[in-house]
């Protein structure tokens, strides 16, 4: 009978250790919940200004940017000077939300454009924007290329 209850707490330990084993590295994707594609040029857009208004330093999102806005951002050196100087959107907090996905279709395409709605708050406020956001094909992926207000 004594044997019993630590060979129970053994086996029930083993079980744990094992079933969390199981889990992966969570992977955060880019959209509402997580699971945007990442051959889409909404995945791209949504990625690039996550890390520019998320990261401490520009190395993530200048991933997501065609060589033109990337020499462009290294100028501003730092993701504050970039949201307040390339984009003129500075945000303490933001939440980025691409438009509902578009009727045509991006597979043989060489450029593409996507609407982001930004949503966040600066010094207190509430700010909201829509910004369109120009990207082209590359043999890496979809680049941005160019952000406009309309």
């Amino acid at each position: 009978m004594t044997l019993r209850r630590p060979l129970h707490l053994l086996i029930l330990f083993v079980s744990l250790l094992i079933i969390s084993a199981c889990d992966g590295p969570k992977k955060s994707g880019a959209g509402k919940y997580g699971m945007m594609d990442n051959n889409i040029p909404e995945y791209a857009a949504v990625e690039f200004f996550t890390h520019i208004y998320k990261d401490k330093n520009l190395d993530g999102a200048l991933k997501f940017a065609s060589p033109k806005l990337s020499r462009l951002m290294k100028s501003y050196r730092i993701n504050r000077n970039v949201q307040r100087h390339v984009l003129n959107m500075p945000y303490d907090e933001v939440e980025i939300k691409p438009k509902a996905a578009n009727a045509g279709r991006n597979e043989f395409a060489k450029e593409a454009s996507v609407s982001l709605f930004f949503e966040g708050t600066l010094n207190g406020r509430i700010i909201k924007d829509l910004r369109v956001v120009k990207l082209i094909r590359t043999k890496d992926g979809w680049k941005v290329d160019e952000v406009s207000v309309n």
